[in-house]
């Protein structure tokens, strides 16, 4: 890993969601912010107001490349992004703000195409726009458009206690579905390379098939939806946060052939490809089946059981092989794929 020490200028990688963007964060950003800054570090924060409830908000930049892609669009993306981030925390997305920031010379054909898709998944959602600005900027100052997103969400369940601080060991960990499908996707549609499939994004809102769950009061710990650095960063965050170990059956993985195939062609490998619709779920062991099923039910039917937390190998993550062996699951390093989300 290179420290900010060492550095002159900004990597690509710092913001591939892996170990170089953990770096970024806690040698500038927290130092600099030390104070100021109530959240700690997950997908969403939660404020609250003299003699109001408490509540989750989360902000987010989109500059996914290509900015059409198959099983979704920007449009689409920025509010399905910043309603799971909130949605990771337990709360309902209520109201979101957003930026446009669109260059000169982008085809307004394109800027309707977004903004519909924009629409119709704030309406799926059932959240209201409160707030929004445009901004252009001279030719060549920026890539075509980039957005983003804030997304303000209420607490339904105020048992819900959901954090990556905190996981106990013994706990049942659990993916709400296929995993790499996203980065697979962009990767694919940005190189154009020419597959035989009908593979498209997993981009969609996550709410309505965790609702299920925080009405049936199963014992959830954590979520966190598994986007830049996919569900590697997400299981090393929580290994380090919590100071567990959690060892992953890689047999259990639910991975589609496509994404599969592009990995082995390409050489990458699918737990550390993003998701846009897919989160990773601590539960207690006792409510783990009980939890698939209702994820079932709901139309995740992918859903699986991947492994435990254990008292061994703390702040570690360990993936078992089909074959009986045993190695460390690392942060992701460097910059696998720019702009995926």
């Amino acid at each position: 890993m290179k420290h900010l020490t060492n550095l002159d200028s900004i990597l690509l990688s710092h913001g591939s969601g892996g170990i170089e963007s953990q770096s970024l964060i806690a040698e500038l950003f927290c130092p600099l912010l030390e104070g100021c800054v109530i959240g700690n570090g997950e997908d969403a924060g939660i404020g609250s107001l003299q003699n109001a409830e408490k509540f989750a908000i989360s902000t987010d930049g989109y500059v996914v490349s290509p900015l059409f892609f198959a099983g979704g669009d920007i449009g689409k993306l920025c509010v399905c992004g910043s309603c799971n981030d909130v949605a990771m925390m337990g709360a309902k997305a209520r109201y979101l703000s957003a930026s446009f920031m669109i260059e000169e010379g982008f085809l307004i054909a394109d800027l309707k195409r977004i903004v519909e898709s924009f629409s119709n998944t704030l309406k799926e959602s059932g959240a209201k726009l409160i707030s929004a600005d445009t901004k252009v900027l001279p030719k060549g100052t920026l890539d075509k458009i980039f957005i983003t997103t804030t997304a303000l969400g209420e607490f339904l369940y105020p048992h819900l206690r959901l954090s990556a601080f905190g996981i106990p060991q013994d706990c049942a960990i659990l993916v709400s579905g296929n995993i790499g499908t996203h980065g697979a996707v962009i990767y694919s549609n940005r190189e154009g390379i020419g597959l035989q499939s009908d593979l498209q994004s997993d981009c969609t809102l996550l709410y309505p098939i965790l609702e299920p769950l925080f009405e049936a009061k199963l014992k959830l710990y954590a979520l966190r939806d598994a986007t830049r650095g996919g569900i590697a960063s997400v299981l090393n965050e929580w290994a380090n946060t919590s100071n567990i170990g959690i060892e992953i059956e890689e047999a259990s993985l639910p991975i589609l052939p496509q994404v599969r195939g592009i990995c082995e062609l390409l050489g990458f490998e699918a737990y550390n490809l993003a998701n846009e619709g897919m989160c990773v779920l601590c539960v207690a062991q006792e409510d783990a089946q009980k939890a698939l099923e209702i994820l079932h039910q709901k139309g995740a039917k992918n859903a699986a059981l991947i492994g435990y937390t254990t008292a061994e190998n703390a702040a570690k993550v360990i993936l078992k092989t089909p074959f009986g062996a045993r190695r460390f699951l690392d942060y992701p390093s460097g910059e696998l794929l720019p702009r995926i989300c």
